[in-house]
């Protein structure tokens, strides 16, 4: 455990470390969320061009005593092996390239490929395939070579192992993506969007963002759920640009007290959803 006598630069060596280890992180119980997805519903990564994550792509570095040599390209990279999957433990935590973990996004860790990587997985059990975005590092459980979303892992049927053996092809974009322009931050209550905002509003208390999903459909289907717990006026989901994607989070609040906010945060816990704590300025 971190203690404040550490200082800063503990607090800064910790940062990186989490960055970079992305889904090795040990600790709390990892699984699926607590509602039924269909996988069908879900479109796989659209590879396209884009630039190295601005974290995550060191020359090396070190987990657990190993050092991993991250590649400076994927130009023709093929691998096959032992695929995982990670799910709630991180849902909504930063990834190593700084992304918001989405377990419902078509997306994987991967210890030594560039971030991002576009990945053609094949499931060598049952020959269904699906195309990821790797944006995390990971696994480092010896003998796996990748790991994937909780929705990737449930279009290629291997939930139920925990494992499956795979093949791996990096993929190249046919052409470069549309800019994407700039949009404002979105807060709505509904489909359709309401009120432009750019933060919350000075004094408004503390808000849990439960979730961050690429796409609307699953921002929505975690709002409905959670208004079985909270009246619905307090669920919020706010749509931020990040890199030329836009994330759909969900979050609820105000709450007047960090008392109040950890009660609300406790009956999250009990679905499989570990908030991230926001206060207003």
């Amino acid at each position: 455990m971190l203690r404040p006598r550490h200082g800063m630069r503990t607090l800064a060596v910790a940062a990186l470390y989490v960055l970079l280890t992305g889904c090795g992180t040990i600790g709390l119980q990892d699984g699926a969320p607590s509602f039924a997805i269909d996988p069908s519903t879900i479109p796989d990564a659209v590879p396209r061009e884009e630039p190295r994550a601005a974290y995550g792509n060191p020359e090396s570095y070190v987990v657990a005593g190993e050092r991993y040599q991250v590649l400076q390209d994927n130009s023709g990279y093929q691998e096959r092996g032992i695929a995982s999957w990670y799910g709630t433990k991180f849902h909504g935590r930063r990834t190593s390239s700084g992304e918001p973990y989405d377990m419902l996004a078509m997306t994987a860790a991967h210890r030594t490929l560039p971030l991002p990587t576009y990945l053609e997985v094949t499931n060598l059990a049952n020959q269904r395939t699906v195309i990821v975005k790797v944006n995390d590092r990971g696994p480092f459980s010896s003998g796996r070579i990748l790991d994937l979303s909780y929705a990737a892992a449930a279009k290629l049927d291997m939930l139920g192992n925990g494992t499956a053996e795979v093949t791996l092809r990096a993929l190249t974009a046919q052409q470069p993506a549309p800019q994407a322009p700039a949009q404002p931050s979105v807060l709505a209550t509904g489909t359709e969007s309401g009120a432009d905002v750019d933060s919350l509003p000075d004094n408004a208390g503390i808000y849990l963002q439960a979730g961050a999903f690429q796409q609307r459909a699953n921002a929505e289907r975690l709002r409905s759920q959670l208004a079985g717990l909270i009246d619905e006026s307090s669920i919020h989901i706010t749509a931020a640009p990040h890199d030329q994607i836009t994330y759909y989070r969900v979050s609820v609040g105000p709450f007047s007290s960090p008392d109040e906010a950890a009660t609300f945060s406790a009956q999250l816990d009990t679905l499989g959803i570990r908030p991230l704590r926001t206060e207003s300025n």
